[in-house]
């Protein structure tokens, strides 16, 4: 039995070996190291289905493409399925590792706030950057909503004019 197996293999490889080889070659965009996993791969099925090996050659070769090309196929999209996220696994952005171009803004912004009033600086800090509602902002700083509604208004034109003045354009 073991002997019929050898020859059984050498015949394989004599008939289809470097035929399927270049098959595999062709599968593989050239990679000799997958190629050869791939031949080795097809070899090993088709020594699991011997009854296969006792069609006619031309059978036998077209049943050997036809398994490397599904090999080569099913490892694709394995490695596909791998490297895409799904809508649900998408990483939430962290914090960027250069912040250069956010801190450059911000020092911007800030050298423009110093160009406001004393009244409007006032206004923006409640309102904008410790996000207090017009009432609330109108308590803290002693006066009424209308004043507050009204400064913030003027307050942002007169930091956009200072941004331009600065180079600082939207």
């Amino acid at each position: 039995m073991a002997d019929d197996q050898a020859a059984l293999m050498r015949e394989l490889h004599d008939e289809h070996a470097t035929a399927l080889w270049h098959h595999c070659l062709r599968l593989t965009g050239w990679d000799r190291a997958h190629a050869e996993d791939l031949v080795q791969e097809t070899l090993l099925r088709a020594w699991r289905h011997r009854s296969i090996l006792d069609s006619p050659p031309a059978a036998v070769r077209a049943w050997l493409y036809t398994v490397s090309r599904n090999i080569a196929v099913d490892e694709w999209r394995s490695r596909r399925s791998r490297s895409e996220l799904t809508v649900a696994d998408v990483p939430e952005r962290d914090d960027p590792v250069d912040r250069t171009d956010q801190l450059l803004q911000s020092w911007v912004v800030a050298e423009a706030v110093t160009k406001l009033s004393p009244e409007h600086r006032a206004v923006l800090r409640e309102c904008y950057y410790r996000g207090r509602p017009v009432a609330e902002a109108a308590r803290v700083l002693g006066i009424p909503e209308g004043t507050v509604k009204s400064r913030t208004h003027y307050a942002l034109r007169a930091l956009r004019l200072a941004l331009e003045e600065m180079g600082v354009s939207a």
